[in-house]
């Protein structure tokens, strides 16, 4: 059993992770030594490289720090995303250094604290956000450790004072079993992951043992969802115990009536673009309410929440041209984002750049892809993201791009943007992958 008091250096690998990176910094907070390796050279790493964080982009276990060589008191964190093949990940393990996946990590920080854990495989990033958020903005210091860059703490990570911590649950490699959650809410629970769980059946029976994890009483679910709860949520619902009501877009934002146990509180405007954003916050509210605050401190906390960096996220918004990008890397979200684009903007056209994530998930879900981006005007394709995977016979964006119906579509070179960018009055670039190399470019093109 490994106890944190007997640590003195944490070696992370994968550092740039954005829930590595969270990790990191935290520990740099509580003054232990930080180092660590990531392949790409990303703003976090250099971020962290600013604050005194030595990081290697090279798997060269020479570049390892002289003082991370000795084993005593020095913690080796680690992902499943990093490749067994990996050079410094065998130099650790044939050193028999004191390794630890980084759920482990998360799990012993905050299994003495009020837990707050928001999974699902679609929104927990931005609940979760919310969520640490109004309890910050109501005056509760919590921790929190998040999946995106909060803007309003221009951090994934939020070190607070009081006993309690905001934690997103990721589902990948099982990694949200580790947690010991107090309080848990589940968002959704649609099938991704395939390459680790291999069936959609065995994604939900991963999320029935989180739901376990909390006392009875504990858990709030999206309704619809095959897991019983005390507490569930949904947009329109005459049944759910949090709902939202007369939903209508003025001016731009999502107005709507909130439905909650003792009460409506009408007209609330959700502070984010998006339907998906308006289920966010009911989510969000349904946790912070059966924590005890009040209604009106919740609603105005909504209001004036700024986002999470690439949740929907605007980058130009004119008369004449919006751009928005979006993390979306699943059918679903690509469904949702376009959804909510048509509802505010109607009637314009829209271009979206996707870059596909992971070989695997290509693959299974190929023909739900071609679906989702047929609802837009424009697509335009980059080559897949591998990520931790090597290439898949037969799986590759040209395939994905010959099951697309619209006719103004093509597979593009990243290094060809921003020039390549078929203008539109509205723009989205979608993806998990590195297409965020991009938003900077296209946005000063689209302004100059």
């Amino acid at each position: 059993m490994i106890k944190l008091d007997d640590i003195k250096r944490i070696y992370f690998l994968g550092i740039g992770g954005i829930g590595m990176s969270a990790l990191a910094r935290y520990f740099m907070a509580k003054h232990f030594k930080v180092a660590g390796y990531d392949r790409d050279q990303s703003e976090i790493c250099i971020s962290l490289k600013k604050d005194s964080c030595e990081v290697s982009f090279d798997d060269d276990p020479t570049l390892i720090p002289p003082l991370f060589r000795e084993k005593t008191a020095t913690l080796v964190v680690y992902t499943p995303a990093i490749p067994e093949e990996n050079k410094l990940i065998k130099y650790f393990k044939d050193q028999d250094y004191l390794l630890c996946k980084r759920a482990e990590i998360l799990g012993m920080i905050t299994e003495n604290l009020e837990c707050l854990a928001i999974a699902g495989t679609h929104g927990k990033t931005t609940i979760s956000s919310l969520l640490a958020y109004i309890l910050s903005d109501n005056l509760i210091d919590c921790s929190a450790f998040l999946g995106g860059i909060a803007t309003d703490f221009d951090s994934n990570l939020r070190i607070g004072s009081a006993d309690i911590a905001v934690v997103e649950a990721d589902e990948f490699d099982r990694s949200f079993l580790k947690l010991s959650p107090n309080w848990a809410l589940i968002s959704s629970m649609d099938a991704d992951h395939l390459d680790i769980y291999g069936t959609a059946h065995h994604l939900v029976e991963s999320f029935r043992l989180f739901s376990d994890k909390v006392e009875d009483g504990n858990l709030i679910v999206k309704e619809g969802l095959d897991i019983p709860s005390k507490y569930t949520y949904a947009l329109s619902s005459d049944t759910a115990d949090f709902s939202a009501k007369n939903i209508r877009v003025e001016g731009g934002a999502y107005y709507f009536d909130l439905v909650y146990p003792k009460g409506v509180c009408e007209n609330i405007i959700s502070g984010l673009p998006g339907i998906h954003n308006v289920e966010n916050a009911l989510a969000a509210f349904s946790m912070a309410y059966i924590q005890g605050l009040s209604v009106s401190g919740i609603v105005d906390s909504v209001a004036s929440f700024s986002g999470v960096k690439r949740r929907f996220e605007y980058h130009v918004k004119t008369d004449d041209q919006i751009y928005i990008d979006d993390y979306a890397h699943h059918p679903k979200e690509i469904e949702v984002a376009i959804r909510s684009v048509r509802d505010l903007y109607p009637n314009k056209e829209l271009t979206v750049v996707f870059q596909p994530h992971l070989f695997s998930r290509t693959r299974d879900f190929m023909d739900d892809f071609a679906k989702a981006l047929s609802c837009a005007d424009n697509v335009m394709l980059l080559d897949v993201y591998p990520a931790r995977e090597l290439p898949i016979d037969g799986v590759n964006s040209s395939v994905l791009l010959n099951k697309i119906t619209v006719k103004n579509k093509g597979l593009y070179d990243k290094s060809k943007f921003p020039e390549a960018i078929v203008k539109s009055p509205v723009i989205m670039t979608l993806g998990a992958g590195d297409i965020d190399e991009l938003i900077q470019p296209i946005k000063a093109y689209l302004v100059s």
